[in-house]
């Protein structure tokens, strides 16, 4: 199922040219769900690497919980928020 329209439909029209922008394309040619997040990420990309770096490595990094627990505790924690993850 397709990711429905954005509460911010200047942010999600805006996408700057870059990774985000081609992967939001990639994932709405194949019908794809994605982060509605990544619109804020194409949106303004310069202001937004650091946030995605955080969050990369908060997930990704060394750390006491495996990269793949991690994922699970954001996804159940999206999940109890009612959030798409």
């Amino acid at each position: 199922m397709p990711n429905e329209p954005m509460f911010l439909p200047d942010v999600q029209a805006g996408a700057k040219p870059g990774p985000w922008a081609d992967a939001i394309a990639m994932m709405q040619r194949t019908g794809s769900e994605y982060p509605q997040i990544w619109h804020l990420f194409a949106f303004a990309p310069d202001a937004n690497q650091h946030l995605a770096r955080f969050t990369q490595a908060v997930l990704r990094e060394p750390g006491p919980l495996t990269p793949g627990f991690r994922e699970l505790i954001a996804a159940y924690t999206s999940s109890r928020n009612d959030c798409a993850f």
